[in-house]
């Protein structure tokens, strides 16, 4: 078993592996949509790179309106920032978003759900098993409003 090499995708909040390979499949710890630099968390569309905000512009997020950015950006933006971590660490060991096999997301609310399906499908060509659960609370803070746990399959290499 190895755990994940330490990088840039920022640490776990506590004594715990972010990601762990055994045989052909890695492990992802929940992941939430933290900054690794200032440890605060991502709420807003000025905290994603450009090329986030025009892949959610598309989908009609990020409208520049107040009135509506305000009750929707913080699940989209946590969505974006996930999903993008866990194609970030699962390309660290040499998989792709296709290697994705299993997603489990826990939601503060789930009438976030809608909006942070929409975002996933930037991410996945093809469904992914997936199970959905309502919770009360997460780390660090209340702002977190969604942690998402991966199972990636990581086929042996050709030799």
């Amino acid at each position: 078993m190895s755990p994940t090499p330490n990088n840039t995708l920022g640490q776990p909040l506590a004594r715990y592996a972010s990601a762990r390979q055994v045989g052909e499949h890695l492990y992802l710890s929940g992941v939430i949509a933290v900054d690794p630099a200032s440890g605060e968390v991502l709420e807003r569309y000025r905290q994603l790179p450009d090329a986030a905000r025009s892949a959610l512009k598309a989908l009609g997020y990020d409208t520049g309106q107040l009135s509506i950015d305000v009750f929707e950006s913080p699940i989209v933006v946590q969505s974006w920032a996930v999903l993008e971590h866990i194609r970030t660490t699962v390309a660290s060991h040499g998989g792709d978003m296709a290697n994705v096999c299993r997603l489990v997301q826990y939601f503060r609310d789930l009438r976030h759900y809608p909006a942070y399906n929409r975002v996933r499908d930037l991410f996945f060509a093809q469904p992914v098993v997936s199970t959905v659960v309502e919770v009360s609370r997460m780390l660090p803070t209340d702002a977190v409003v969604l942690e998402v746990e991966a199972t990636v399959w990581m086929p042996p290499s050709p030799r």
